[in-house]
């Protein structure tokens, strides 16, 4: 019963270190990101296109914004399980532009990865 104790406090433990942990990588996140916007808004004020107060509220907003969208990486729904479909299609316009030797090359190129990719689906 005392080593069930001892992996408990353990586990409490770890939660807590793995939560001050994120917290840390957080705020050093939103640390960056208020510089960048910061630099990116002082910038426009420098070329006249804001004014100080309009990048005093730019900052606020990206930060606001930064804190209340939950982290892509966490997100499952927004992920795709497979590659996202691309229908390509042709045109049967004659006209010089279609005939080009440079879309004729990525029109194959185009070919040779949906042929790899139909070769890697299989596999």
């Amino acid at each position: 019963m005392d080593n069930l104790g001892g992996i408990i406090q353990r586990a409490v433990y770890l939660g807590v270190g793995l939560a001050s942990y994120a917290g840390e990588k957080a705020s050093k996140k939103l640390t960056e990101l208020r510089s960048e916007a910061q630099k990116l808004a002082d910038e426009m004020v420098k070329r006249g296109e804001m004014t100080t107060e309009e990048a005093r509220r730019f900052v606020e907003d990206m930060m606001n914004k930064a804190m209340q969208q939950p982290p892509v990486e966490s997100s499952q729904e927004t992920r795709p399980n497979e590659p996202r479909r691309i229908e390509i299609l042709y045109d049967d316009d004659s006209s010089s532009e279609s005939n080009s030797p440079e879309v004729d090359k990525m029109r194959q190129e185009v070919q040779n990865l949906q042929e790899e990719l139909r070769r890697l689906q299989k596999n």
